[in-house]
């Protein structure tokens, strides 16, 4: 896997796409040891014209011309330790960038950025930025309230990639990654959970939100169905 870096190193990735007037995202692919995976960038457009920028990405021309006339990239969210390798590029080209960073990953995200703070307020009522229960303070969520429902935003508590094919897909699968179905893979597990109820119950809690829309996940496509697979990855940790 690639290593983090100032330079703006642009990878394989779709266009800027708009799920709601203050909701962007953009798909990228990553070269990973056992192939290709994808992720994901969202970009929450706040009232007073800033710009979240949740697991950043090192975009072509186009989508950055495109995400710049949407505002001004404002906060960089480094959801977890791992999502580290574009956010120093972001910092140098965007000075002014406040760095947020989950507590429990701060000194990991410090090694390659520097960090502003571990919590924020926007500032605007329908963008909130989260820890995820359980993980000891290692992961962010974002909730993003659109003219349409809210929209769930998580890292790698939930993976939703596709069946792969191939010997890597084998691997993978063994792995516990690429079911072809919202999972949360044994291996990200081990290092990420450490309350198993109090992940459950995250769960439970955001199952229960209301206008809840969609889950975007930074590894995969959306969750369309938001409510019944929340309480159902919640019903697997019982």
């Amino acid at each position: 896997m690639a290593k983090p870096s100032e330079d703006w190193n642009v990878r394989p990735h779709g266009p800027l796409t708009s799920l709601g007037e203050n909701l962007f995202t953009v798909v990228g692919e990553l070269h990973m040891p056992l192939g290709e995976s994808r992720r994901r960038m969202t970009i929450a457009r706040l009232a007073d014209g800033r710009l979240v920028i949740y697991s950043a990405i090192a975009l072509d021309r186009d989508a950055i011309s495109r995400l710049e006339a949407l505002g001004t990239p404002s906060f960089l969210i480094v959801p977890s330790a791992v999502h580290r390798l574009d956010v120093a590029a972001w910092k140098k080209r965007y000075p002014s960038l406040v760095v947020v960073a989950p507590p429990g990953a701060r000194d990991k995200v410090a090694e390659v950025v520097a960090v502003d703070c571990s919590e924020v307020d926007f500032h605007d009522p329908r963008v909130e930025l989260s820890v995820v229960a359980g993980t000891a303070g290692q992961e962010f969520s974002l909730m993003v309230q659109t003219e349409t429902g809210k929209t769930l935003v998580v890292n790698d508590l939930i993976f939703n990639l596709p069946v792969l094919k191939g010997a890597s897909g084998m691997m993978m699968k063994l792995l516990g990654f690429g079911p072809g179905k919202p999972h949360m893979p044994k291996l990200v597990m081990m290092k990420l959970l450490r309350d198993k109820r109090a992940v459950r119950n995250q769960l439970e809690t955001w199952a229960d939100t209301a206008e809840l829309e969609r889950v975007l996940v930074s590894h995969g496509g959306p969750i369309e169905a938001p409510k019944a697979t929340l309480r159902e990855l919640a019903q697997s940790l019982t």
